[in-house]
């Protein structure tokens, strides 16, 4: 992981990890929307490319969108699916509160581990609980937060497992986009460094200080074939 030198906050994460610590990799962005229809429209507009259907997750009463960025890395845009029963706990992203007239926008991301379990002991932070998640052939385990909601307004990722023979970004269609960089705003990065220092997130992503009492926000950086484009949260686009 990478620190950005905004406002004196310039030292790697890596120099406080144990050699012996595992790894995670940053492996989805997740965008909410009121409507999956609304939802790929905007980031389809942003981005410059198509994304493709993805599928429903049952026990949340929610489907989605994918974009792939990598052989083990892509983007989801992510709703509640009017089709399908309301589900017996608290959907997860915060789509139970979400406003029919809400925008789109870049609310949180995922890192992948080898070891789920062990990585939430190590790191003593409430992640929430490991649920069993799928998604048609995939399988995976999923920290999920109480009610559904973000950790650190969704600058620290939910936890995820996967239980397959090749990471589902392999499978998608490849339309030469790639993630650059994830961009991670927020008044309190001390409180941040140490729990992603403790993840040992492999790949780019970098914390910048805001000012106390500002909203925290991401913006990922992606290379698509019109050229890096940015999109994050809505109020910021």
């Amino acid at each position: 992981m990478t620190l950005g030198r905004m406002h004196g906050i310039g030292r790697k994460l890596s120099d406080k990890v144990s050699k012996r610590a595992r790894f995670c990799e940053l492996d989805h962005l997740v965008i909410t929307a009121p409507t999956l229809a609304a939802g790929t429209a905007w980031a389809e507009s942003i981005l410059g490319v198509t994304l493709q259907a993805g599928g429903e997750h049952r026990r949340m009463a929610t489907h989605n969108a994918l974009l792939r960025l990598g052989n083990s890395t892509y983007l989801e845009v992510i709703a509640p699916n009017p089709a399908a029963p309301r589900p017996n706990q608290p959907r997860w992203f915060e789509l139970d509160h979400i406003e029919a007239d809400a925008l789109p926008r870049l609310v949180t991301w995922v890192a992948r581990t080898g070891d789920i379990a062990s990585t939430t002991t190590r790191c003593r932070r409430q992640f929430g609980d490991i649920e069993p998640m799928s998604r048609g052939a995939h399988n995976w385990l999923i920290t999920i937060p109480p009610q559904g909601a973000f950790i650190a307004g969704g600058m620290i990722p939910m936890l995820i497992e996967w239980h397959v023979d090749k990471h589902p970004a392999s499978e998608l269609e490849e339309k030469g986009c790639r993630l650059r960089r994830l961009d991670l705003f927020h008044p309190e990065v001390d409180s941040l460094a140490e729990t992603l220092g403790c993840l040992a997130i492999r790949g780019e992503v970098v914390m910048h200080q805001l000012p106390t009492g500002q909203r925290p926000y991401l913006v990922a950086v992606i290379e698509t074939p019109k050229g890096p484009r940015s999109i994050g949260s809505a109020h910021r686009q």
